[in-house]
């Protein structure tokens, strides 16, 4: 067969890049339509600061356990298997997160639903290359969108479109997220492909080199911008209630994530500048740092601006993190580094948000809940200046 005779019809490869952006958009809906429900929840279960930001990160815990898992899985079952059974999890998984109360129903089905993302997160960089082989870089683009527009859409319009849609019922809001995913699963289980996607064997060389520094140096930077964005996304309704600003919190969560995809723009626009340079890690990792500063600090439209700029500079960090692996690794290579990179970074971004909300209940401040996260991300502009990236 030719690649001509390969190539897809041209309303068949848009329906193609039509699924590829909807998975993409559950890699982050799921867990970021937690922050905009998290009072009604709290009032509900009766949850502390620290139990209000684990909804948000135990999923990202989760992503940190499950990326090498979620490798391996690809290598047994083909990329497209392990899409269509991780969204499976994660609508289900998702949908059940109302069942709560025990609140014990609650975590459980949150780390679930984190699996399945974890094991979506490798996959769908597997499946771009089968179904769109002519135009990955496209393919890829498309999924990415719908990651950065999932972050946009759970975060942005579940206050304003969802819960009054719902009857303002948190737990009919989750099930109307999550229903649509379990559709999106049956439609990729049609192949699109002429290629076979499951008799993939596995890679004796799936695992990162832990000796290595670039995964360290990456693994820190993505911890980084991680804990920041999904931090600030667990704890900015309770620090706005708790200093009288509640009624800001929509529209404050919708520039927040709506800037996910102005960053987007941004490195499309300017990727010859922006792509392998120092100097983007640092500006991003140290004015996201003082703008969550003034976030904490200022009030109103103030506020506002500064946790939209927070949002630009994550999203572009998180970008240009993962573009990286390819540029400084071979394929199969730059695979093993990203697993290893999203391992730590994950595993990073868990730690120092829950230690927010630890101290936070502690002393009995609300805002206490992001102090590590800026005096974690402040540090991180050495460790980005000092990165080996090709010319």
């Amino acid at each position: 067969m030719t690649e001509a005779d390969s190539r897809p019809s041209r309303g068949r490869y848009a329906g193609i890049l039509l699924l590829l952006w909807l998975t993409g958009l559950y890699l982050r809906l799921p867990v970021l339509i937690a922050p905009p429900l998290a009072p009604f929840i709290a009032d509900d279960l009766g949850l502390t600061q620290t139990g209000i930001g684990a909804l948000t990160t135990i999923p990202v815990l989760m992503l940190a356990a499950g990326a090498l898992p979620g490798s391996l899985a690809i290598s047994r079952l083909g990329a497209r298997r392990t899409v269509v059974l991780a969204l499976t999890v994660v609508a289900l998984a998702s949908a059940a997160r109302g069942l709560a109360p025990p609140a014990l129903i609650l975590f459980a089905a949150t780390a679930v639903m984190g699996l399945g993302i974890a094991a979506m997160q490798p996959a769908l960089p597997a499946l771009v290359p089968q179904w769109s082989p002519t135009r990955i870089a496209l393919g890829s683009a498309v999924y990415m969108n719908g990651m950065l527009m999932g972050e946009f859409i759970g975060g942005g319009l579940t206050l304003p479109v969802i819960m009054p849609a719902t009857g303002g019922d948190w737990r009919i809001a989750l099930v109307a997220w999550s229903t649509p995913g379990l559709i999106l699963a049956a439609a990729l289980l049609v192949p699109r492909s002429h290629r076979r996607d499951g008799d993939a064997s596995p890679d004796r060389g799936w695992h990162p080199d832990w000796r290595g520094a670039q995964v360290w140096q990456l693994g820190l930077l993505l911890g980084a911008a991680a804990s920041m964005f999904f931090g600030t996304n667990a704890y900015m309704a309770s620090i706005l209630e708790a200093r009288g600003d509640g009624g800001d919190l929509a529209i404050t969560l919708l520039l927040f994530n709506l800037s996910q995809v102005l960053a987007s723009l941004t490195v499309m626009a300017a990727s010859r500048f922006l792509i392998a340079k120092r100097w983007p890690f640092v500006t991003a990792t140290l004015l996201g740092a003082a703008s969550l500063i003034g976030f904490l600090a200022l009030r109103g439209a103030a506020a506002s601006i500064c946790a939209l700029v927070v949002g630009f500079c994550t999203a572009m960090q998180m970008i240009l993190l993962v573009s990286l692996p390819p540029l400084l690794k071979t394929p199969q290579q730059a695979g093993n580094l990203a697993a290893g990179m999203f391992t730590l970074g994950y595993l990073i971004a868990f730690s120092i948000p829950m230690l927010g909300g630890v101290v936070a209940d502690t002393i009995g401040h609300a805002w206490i809940a992001l102090a590590p996260v800026v005096l974690y991300a402040a540090p991180t502009a050495l460790a980005a200046w000092r990165l080996d990236l090709p010319p």
